[in-house]
């Protein structure tokens, strides 16, 4: 059984002062949980070193899907080929940071992965800060987490200039660039996680602005423009497969802007590659029987109990899990039932005493940095919720 020790719990009005809005579900429940889980040190650095195998292992194969032209495979729109390809090819387009999602781990469970949610993933506000804060409320020692992320989110911003480990150089690179963060108008929970990546790259020593998108202008010979500024610096909380397939036109533009290297976007075109869930399907053929791998297929399994997930997709949104004969015995439609679906061999999440579900997030920012917990039923949902942890002594 997951090992749960329980917290008093964060209020909500200090949650707000934190800047944290979206503490309340739909249902009235508090998102965050009054528990936290326990692992071992030892659990910890292996989350660590499956976070970094993991990514090593997606540069390899999405150099793989370049080389062999597998986007059509991956489900990636053709309008984002071409910048897919530029940004992989020129080391300024630095993927910023990303979140593995794991099963196991904990219970004496093997760590397995399950997708990367490496262009616009969230949970950012409650990994780092959050859970951090519920030890230091609770008179805990601050330090007994696997939690660097704000610390390395920090260094990956300066190194967006120096392009290398070291960022001791940046104030020397560094020439007042300008770093314009966006997301969409009326999502407070993305709003406030874009505000904080904000808040981190001015403390990096950016000049900063925010804008929600309906108010940028988009120019292939002027780049990126705010309220009369030019921005050379971008970072959007935008998928990049919602641009392409709902908003083709600004797609192109994108394109050109980068060709015309008018400005750099954040998280970069190419970690569409690592997003699409085509990708577990080409991992288990470049690396089969892998520990860290779950076998998947592009197509159902002949026999054994399976899930089926979309290429694109989110919250647990049209994911199924299937019986040994194909039958469907969790999941319902949902809003992404029209992609392309892979299927992935089923593994069980570690419960608690409870029966409820667990799955790790790690999160990866120039190597893994940090972990929190999702918590819910079989096919976790926006109605998970999240539990911090807490490394035993």
């Amino acid at each position: 059984m997951v090992k749960l020790k329980k917290v008093q719990p964060l209020d909500p009005a200090y949650l707000e002062k934190l800047g944290f809005t979206w503490h309340t579900d739909s249902d009235e429940t508090p998102y965050i949980a009054d528990e936290l889980v326990l692992v071992t040190q030892k659990e910890a650095e292996a989350y660590y070193e499956a976070g970094n195998t993991l990514y090593d292992m997606f540069v390899e194969a999405a150099q793989y899907v370049i080389d062999h032209n597998l986007f059509h495979e991956l489900g990636i729109p053709f309008n984002l080929v071409e910048q897919i390809k530029e940004t992989w090819e020129n080391d300024i387009h630095w993927h910023l940071y990303g979140r593995f999602d794991l099963a196991g781990g904990i219970d004496g469970k093997p760590i397995k992965l399950l997708e990367f949610n490496a262009d616009t993933p969230t949970a950012v506000f409650e990994t780092a800060v959050v859970q951090w804060a519920i030890l230091q409320k609770n008179g805990l020692d601050e330090g007994q987490q696997f939690n660097g992320l704000y610390e390395a989110l920090l260094d990956n911003f300066k190194r967006l200039v120096t392009l290398q480990e070291d960022v001791n150089d940046f104030e020397d690179r560094y020439e007042g660039w300008k770093f314009l963060f966006t997301s969409v108008r009326g999502n407070a929970e993305e709003e406030n996680t874009v505000r904080l990546l904000q808040y981190i790259a001015t403390e990096a020593g950016y000049i900063t602005e925010f804008a929600y998108i309906d108010d940028i202008a988009f120019s292939p010979d002027e780049g990126i423009e705010y309220n009369g500024e030019q921005y050379e610096l971008w970072f959007k909380l935008i998928p990049w497969e919602d641009i392409a397939l709902e908003e083709p036109d600004l797609a192109l533009l994108l394109t050109q802007i980068i060709e015309n290297q008018k400005a750099i976007i954040f998280n970069p075109a190419y970690t569409l590659l690592f997003q699409s869930k085509g990708m577990l399907a080409i991992l288990w053929q470049l690396y089969p029987d892998h520990p860290l791998l779950l076998e998947t297929s592009f197509e159902p399994f002949a026999s054994g109990k399976q899930v089926q997930k979309p290429i694109y997709g989110r919250e647990g949104e049209s994911v199924r899990i299937l019986d040994d004969e194909g039958t469907i015995i969790e999941g319902e439609e949902g809003a992404y039932d029209n992609h392309k679906m892979i299927y992935q061999e089923y593994v069980e999440l570690p419960r608690d005493a409870q029966g409820r579900y667990y799955q790790a997030g790690v999160f990866y920012a120039y190597e893994a940095c940090a972990l929190g917990y999702r918590r819910g039923g079989k096919i976790l949902n926006n109605m998970s919720k999240f539990v911090g942890h807490m490394i035993e002594d």
